[in-house]
């Protein structure tokens, strides 16, 4: 069986198969992306499941640097975070729904800018970090429940002079390249004339090296990751997260479009560990205590809104009650 989300073929493999195509019927070739309904790609499972049964190994997409949701602290080998949990929990899920409890699981590093091609194109099998789910990205890839929830605002010295969006007149701003953020601060800036220098980095890592060194005077995410930066800070009480957030956004796990067989499996596993109250557990070990590399507590408390969604779980794009966002997390 041919699968259409497999990285491209040489041109004499590519004959073979069309020509192996040719003599059987039955056989289905779809888009790589899937279909703009969303068809059912071909097999008796589904395609990603088909794909992961046949190749015996399940690709896992993380991050390097989300903190503290999918990121690398002492084992360069292991991801570990919050959103790596839940990623964790679909495993499972895949290995009793193929009952192949021996299921090999093979990591595979992303970033913002190339996590969509990566899933596109089948180098991954789905991810879990801290990726919003817009509708922009949903005409690219599907998405599972939500299960974070998240404002978007600054990161900056308590010195600075910057209490909100307004105070970046003329200041030099990072944020990570490829973001939802960065969209943002790009458009705001042009539509107010604010004379914003923005810099783009590779990933927030870089982001807060960039803050932290002087060559921005503030940093533009999404809250919960900024808690992250500033956990990880030389001096974390240096620093304070300060704005309205401009939007409210959902994370979600990212996966190939036209293939509900998958999705169902990764929204049932999300759904189970909702329910279950195992969530909570999962929560509490990554916002409300000491976590790695510097074992210092982000104290995040679940907001309102997280605590709705994960209530009444939905892939849409925005929130269906907005409640005020959370304080600033303590040092």
């Amino acid at each position: 069986m041919t699968y259409a989300f497999l990285k491209p073929l040489s041109l004499a493999a590519a004959m073979a198969l069309l020509l192996t195509g040719c003599n059987n019927s039955n056989q289905t070739n779809t888009d790589a992306t899937g279909d703009a309904d969303g068809a059912t790609m071909s097999g008796d499972m589904g395609g990603t499941l088909q794909k992961i049964k046949d190749s015996g190994t399940i690709v896992v997409g993380y991050r390097d640097s989300s903190i503290p949701f999918s990121y690398i602290a002492d084992d360069p080998k292991q991801p570990m975070g919050y959103a790596h949990d839940l990623e964790m929990k679909v495993v499972e899920a895949v290995k009793q729904k193929l009952n192949m409890p021996n299921l090999n699981v093979r990591y595979n590093l992303i970033t913002s800018q190339t996590r969509i091609p990566l899933v596109q194109n089948g180098t991954v099998d789905f991810e879990c970090g801290s990726t919003t789910n817009n509708e922009e990205r949903q005409k690219q890839v599907a998405f599972s429940n939500g299960f974070f929830e998240i404002g978007t605002r600054l990161l900056t010295k308590k010195d600075s002079g910057i209490k909100d969006f307004a105070d970046l007149k003329g200041k030099t701003l990072v944020t990570t390249a490829g973001t939802t953020s960065e969209r943002y601060i790009r458009k705001f800036n042009d539509d107010n004339k604010m004379n914003i220098n923005i810099i783009s980095a590779k990933d927030h890592g870089e982001g807060f090296l960039m803050l932290e060194s002087g060559r921005a005077d503030a940093f533009m995410m999404d809250d919960v990751l900024l808690a992250g930066e500033k956990a990880k800070a030389k001096n974390p009480d240096d620093w304070v997260i300060v704005g309205e957030p401009q939007s409210f956004e959902i994370y979600g796990c990212m996966m190939r479009k036209g293939d509900p067989e998958f999705k169902e499996v990764v929204d049932e596993a999300l759904a189970n560990t909702f329910s279950s109250g195992e969530i909570n557990d999962i929560y509490n070990k990554w916002f409300l205590s000491p976590i790695p590399p510097k074992n210092v507590n982000l104290n995040f408390e679940m907001s309102d809104n997280l605590k709705a969604l994960l209530a009444d779980p939905h892939d849409g794009t925005q929130p269906k009650n907005t409640a005020p966002a959370p304080a600033a997390p303590a040092s």
